[in-house]
């Protein structure tokens, strides 16, 4: 596993737009990169976060929203989570789920949940989320499960 850190790779809050490449590159090839904008995207609290390389290529990208749990809880939502298989193995995708963290403590905490993907597993265990339930297949992208943390 490669954990040097790539030079010059920031954060960055944006605007959904900015996620959309990435997103529909990485996680769901089969939709255009406008059906990608998912339902909360452009709310006041909702935080869209790029990791840019130095020439301002987006790398990676992290969404968290208000969304509430599938059980009912209320709470945030990571979506859209994704790392160009470039620089994967890098720290990037651990630096955009701090920053979603981050962004959910500064709104005064509470839930945090995604439907991961199945391999993401043990990625999201080591910043702390547990799964919930049993996985389940997403047609065109491959098996998921519920993982949640609080912030």
């Amino acid at each position: 596993m490669n954990t040097d850190q790539p030079a010059d790779v920031r954060l960055e809050r944006v605007s959904v737009e900015a996620t959309l490449e990435l997103r529909q590159r990485v996680l769901r090839p089969h939709l255009t990169p406008g059906e990608l904008v998912f339902p909360h995207d452009r709310e006041p609290d909702t935080a869209h976060v790029v990791a840019l390389l130095a020439d301002g290529t987006v790398v990676g990208t992290a969404s968290v929203l208000h969304e509430g749990s599938p059980w009912g809880a209320p709470g945030w939502r990571l979506r859209g989570m994704a790392t160009d298989e470039r620089v994967r193995d890098q720290g990037i995708g651990s630096r955009l789920l701090s920053a979603t963290i981050d962004h959910v403590r500064g709104q005064g905490g509470g839930l945090l949940w995604c439907n991961a993907r199945v391999r993401a597993v043990p990625f999201y265990r080591r910043a702390g989320l547990e799964t919930r339930g049993e996985p389940w297949e997403e047609p065109l992208i491959g098996s998921h499960i519920v993982m949640w943390r609080l912030v």
